[in-house]
């Protein structure tokens, strides 16, 4: 055997070792709640080693709704139904101050129906696109830091427009109407307070969009097919049609109208949910956690999801807390309004500051300062609510 081939082989292994690393931390800075919910899974295993009870903590139907959920939405996407209509009202010049109005209420108003990171998804790149080519650069901080809130805040008006409250919903077999109710109040608080800051912080004067027509143009036959299997999907929420039925009927929606819709799928999110469920369920059968858990979610509902949030991020503090209370209004409230505050508070959040980074359109200290002091501003006036009407 040559000499060189060792060396061949240890050049091999070692580029294949960089490559991996490579692809690794990509992963983990693409998807870090999933990482963080993987590993908080397999360590929860040491406490509760796996068996076939496990099976038993997923959580069948909101994995169920939440995929035909994303479908629908990723095959309105597709057919650039957002693009379409925000390319209706921004379309020519227009002032400043009104381009940001729109692209804030677009946010909060879409994010009802289409979960609050899709709208980010959607909209943000648009927005990016929309004030760079319009030489407004400067105010692309703001306007998505507000953005960010309004997919946040309006999103939690619905039980479809964040996984937080779907699973919510489903957990505690809520009603449509009672479930909305809870969270009416804080969102009438929410919209004044956007309009009053995109109209406050805007920017006197005028800008044309100039559109791209491709990304814009609507495709007329796959968007009324997803909007019709959108409407199944959530009456499918609100148990009016039964689940497997509608999953049928959805998916073979999508492959007839655009089967590249299901590539679109953030199924990554489902796997976080698999991780979540695992976690919480094992924490569950830890007796002394079990108490723990169970007094604080007894004594401070609202305070002990919110603060939770703040650290582990509201999806998983709904997950993890579910179990330990049948007060799903305080608890709903202190998810959905503990979805403000830091950056991991909400995986919105994080989307929206990756687009921002990514995009290097400024400074992304500049973004996080912007973020800070408006997340405690709007934090702080939801509590002041929350209290008063307490």
């Amino acid at each position: 055997m040559s000499t060189r081939t060792p060396q061949f082989i240890n050049s091999v292994a070692e580029k294949a070792a960089d490559l991996v690393a490579v692809k690794a931390v990509a992963f983990l800075r693409d998807q870090p709640v999933l990482t963080i919910a993987a590993l908080a899974a397999a360590a929860s295993m040491f406490a509760v080693p796996p068996s076939a009870a496990y099976l038993e903590y997923l959580d069948v139907r909101v994995l169920g709704l939440l995929f035909c959920l994303m479908l629908c939405v990723s095959g309105l996407q597709r057919a650039n139904l957002f693009s379409f209509i925000a390319s209706k009202f921004l379309s020519g010049e227009r002032s400043v101050r009104f381009v940001s109005l729109v692209l804030v209420l677009l946010c909060f108003f879409s994010s009802m129906f289409v979960t609050n990171d899709v709208a980010l998804i959607a909209l943000v790149p648009f927005t990016l696109f929309l004030f760079t080519v319009a030489r407004q650069a400067e105010r692309i901080a703001l306007v998505v830091v507000l953005q960010t809130l309004a997919a946040n805040l309006g999103s939690m008006v619905t039980p479809i427009g964040n996984p937080q409250n779907l699973f919510l919903f489903a957990h505690f077999e809520s009603d449509l109407v009672p479930f909305m109710l809870v969270l009416a109040p804080y969102a009438v608080l929410s919209l004044v307070l956007l309009v009053a800051c995109s109209v406050a912080l805007g920017k006197p004067g005028r800008m044309k969009a100039q559109l791209d027509p491709a990304s814009s143009k609507l495709q007329t036959k796959p968007a009324v097919a997803f909007v019709l299997l959108f409407i199944v999907a959530a009456l499918t929420v609100a148990k009016v049609i039964p689940l497997l039925p509608a999953m049928a009927l959805i998916a073979i929606g999508a492959l007839v109208f655009d089967r590249g819709a299901f590539r679109k799928v953030d199924y990554f999110l489902l796997l976080t949910f698999v991780c979540f469920f695992v976690f919480s369920g094992n924490l569950a059968n830890i007796p002394w956690l079990q108490q723990v858990l169970s007094d604080l979610m007894g004594q401070a509902p609202f305070a002990a999801s919110l603060v939770a949030s703040q650290f582990i991020s509201n999806v998983p503090s709904a997950v993890l807390l579910a179990p330990f209370t049948t007060d799903w209004q305080q608890l709903l409230l202190g998810v959905d309004i503990g979805g403000l505050g830091t950056p991991v508070a909400s995986l919105a959040s994080l989307i929206s500051l990756e687009l921002y980074r990514r995009a290097r359109v400024g400074s992304t200290s500049r973004f996080l300062l912007l973020f800070a002091v408006l997340n405690i501003a709007f934090l702080a006036a939801n509590i002041g609510l929350y209290l008063l009407l307490s």
